[in-house]
């Protein structure tokens, strides 16, 4: 294209520095903020006012800075379960039903010893560890059947994880349900209560059990990926599954091996939702909403490529935002809504600004 005396035209990248990264995605978030700064005027509320009111509760107000905090530890770990399987070019859309089935084994472990009866003094040392350790085998077992049919039979892993969303969703309905095994004393389906013994500690509102180990995840994630034989392999195959097994990886390894440490990670995530989250420890009616909100997962996971030391403060982001904007929902009597707006131009514009993770635009004048 020729603009006043020069040529503008597109040059593929063949790397980006984390510093451009940094840039193109903050850029991207304030034009997303520029862009729902016009829903806000809609409803007649000063843009200003409206984040101003948004961002103080999310990250400041003693209420809404540990649900911020709360919300971004789940999306993080769903963004690592993600993140394993896509950097292997494998798709784990399957989040919601692998922390479906990560939270009905967790919550199974307490069933196992009594919470829903007689749990009132069992030993939390012993209970919690082993509810984390459930969460993670039963997510990871969930996980292990599309990457049993993507390495065996190369099925579409994208359909398969779908399908077990709906699956996992099911059976817990039924686990919670008037009559089910797990459901609460007062029989309105939802699932019993954890007993206090054996409810994750709480320091100011926030489970800091979950966010240590969600931290630590991070850390150890990115030493997989950047230090480890294994790590190479899985980014080697994520790069050309042609040259990957001309190598000697083998396929089937990979696929399964991905699947179920992502399906682990979402299984925590099951966890640390149901079974940390303060004034919940339980299976509530509207678990799917949880379920739902793993898919940020999906956008994190992609906005950060692939890094996880790079999703944690884009998690953070998230949290506030489904936080604060439902604060303000309320608070300015803005329709309803207005944090999924928010929330949905914001993801549609870190997706679109990708194409600069890819292209520079380069101008060259006419000689």
């Amino acid at each position: 294209m020729k603009l006043a005396g020069y040529t503008l035209k597109l040059e593929k990248k063949a790397s980006f520095t984390g510093l451009e990264a940094i840039v193109i995605s903050v850029v991207a978030i304030l034009v997303a903020l520029f862009l729902v700064g016009f829903i806000f005027l809609q409803a007649g509320v000063d843009p200003a006012k409206g984040y101003q009111a948004m961002f103080t509760y999310a990250f400041a107000n003693p209420f809404g800075a540990p649900l911020t905090i709360n919300r971004a530890v789940f999306i993080l770990l769903s963004t690592f379960a993600f993140i394993v399987p896509i950097r292997a070019g494998l798709w784990n859309i399957g989040m919601s039903g692998q922390l479906y089935f990560g939270a009905l084994t967790a919550f199974g472990v307490a069933y196992v010893f009594g919470a829903r009866t007689s749990g009132a003094n069992l030993s939390g040392a012993i209970v919690i560890p082993l509810m984390i350790v459930g969460g993670a085998i039963g997510g990871g077992l969930a996980g292990a059947i599309p990457g049993v049919l993507k390495g065996k039979f190369n099925t579409n892993e994208i359909v398969v994880t779908m399908m077990l969303n709906f699956i996992g969703y099911w059976v817990v309905a039924h686990m919670i349900k008037e009559g089910g095994p797990f459901m609460g004393s007062g029989g309105e389906g939802e699932g019993f209560k954890l007993p206090a013994s054996i409810q994750a500690p709480i320091v100011s509102g926030v489970s800091v059990l979950t966010l240590v180990i969600a931290l630590l995840l991070a850390v150890l994630l990115y030493v997989l990926f950047t230090r480890t034989r294994l790590g190479y392999q899985i980014r080697a195959f994520g790069l050309s599954p042609a040259a990957a097994r001309y190598a000697g990886i083998s396929p089937f390894q990979i696929a399964l091996i991905t699947f179920v440490i992502g399906g682990a990670l979402a299984g925590l995530a099951g966890y640390h939702y149901f079974g940390t989250t303060p004034n919940l420890n339980q299976i509530p009616k509207n678990y799917g909403d949880f379920g739902d909100m793993a898919f940020y997962g999906i956008i994190c996971g992609l906005i950060s490529q692939g890094n996880p030391l790079a999703a944690i403060p884009l998690a953070l982001l998230f949290g506030g935002l489904t936080s604060g904007g439902r604060y303000v929902q309320g608070k300015l009597h803005l329709s309803y809504g207005i944090d999924y707006a928010l929330l949905g131009v914001l993801m549609i514009t870190l997706v679109a600004f990708q194409f600069f993770f890819r292209y520079r635009v380069v101008f060259k004048k006419e000689s």
